[in-house]
């Protein structure tokens, strides 16, 4: 006997899906923020373009990833896959293609930027006590001050950070990753010298700067504040969506 599916099941089944439908869709399964971000990225990167060594290394790599090795298998894979070659090269290059849209567009613009960013980056290796009682701090104070025990010792029996696990040392850390009152304060330090209890949030603290270590324009460094620059520069360049679609990314968030 031959079975025929209900009429609303072949329409729905064939029914093209309309661009507000597509957006609907990516917004309930929240993908429209990514969408809408990587489509920004691609409208940037349209006028840049790979070598010919470049694009062939990257498609090399394309496909690798997909243990595809020779041609025959690899127009297999693009016809099962409904796209043609140019555009599993451009799927390919796009990596290739964003990284140079950073260093030709951004790039420029690290130099000014790392001094912006070296105050927080700077790091410092201290030591330190937290407690409570702002009398029983400055016992601990002047007993480092006078020799009469050692900071690392004071810090095991009475800090109630985990820094008494340590001996009191913590870090090193990028200065602006700590509270701005003990950043400041490490920043203006020379190495030794120890300060009066400070209150910090919570806790009445010591302190003693180890020592201070200057950030250096490594590559590493490089790479983080470049993929700082592009994301600041991502988040700008969604302010000028359409309102519909930043409502759609406020949503998101």
């Amino acid at each position: 006997m031959t079975v025929t599916p209900p009429p609303t099941a072949v329409s729905s089944a064939s029914a093209a899906i309309s661009v507000n439908d597509v957006l609907l869709r990516l917004s309930e399964y929240q993908l429209l923020p990514q969408f809408l971000r990587e489509s920004i990225i691609d409208r940037a990167i349209a006028p840049i373009t790979c070598t010919p060594e470049e694009t062939n290394a990257a498609v090399d790599q394309f496909f690798g990833d997909r243990h595809l090795s020779t041609e025959a298998d690899r127009q297999i894979w693009l016809e099962q896959a409904g796209i043609t070659l140019e555009h599993a090269q451009a799927i390919a290059t796009r990596p290739y293609r964003i990284e140079k849209f950073k260093e030709t567009v951004l790039g420029i613009k690290l130099e000014s930027y790392f001094l912006q960013r070296s105050r927080q980056l700077d790091k410092a290796l201290y030591s330190l006590i937290r407690i409570k009682d702002m009398g029983i701090a400055q016992e601990l104070y002047f007993r480092i001050e006078s020799g009469e025990q050692s900071f690392a010792n004071l810090a095991q029996q009475f800090s109630l950070g985990p820094e008494a696990n340590s001996h009191g040392i913590a870090g090193p850390v990028e200065l602006g990753a700590l509270h701005p009152v003990l950043g400041n304060l490490l920043r203006a330090s020379q190495p030794g010298e120890l300060h009066y209890p400070i209150p910090l949030g919570e806790w009445v603290a010591i302190v003693r700067l180890e020592q201070f270590i200057p950030v250096q324009f490594d590559a590493a460094v490089r790479r983080r504040l470049l993929e700082e620059l592009f994301d600041t520069w991502l988040r700008d360049q969604l302010q000028y969506l359409p309102v519909n679609q930043q409502a759609w990314l406020a949503q998101a968030a």
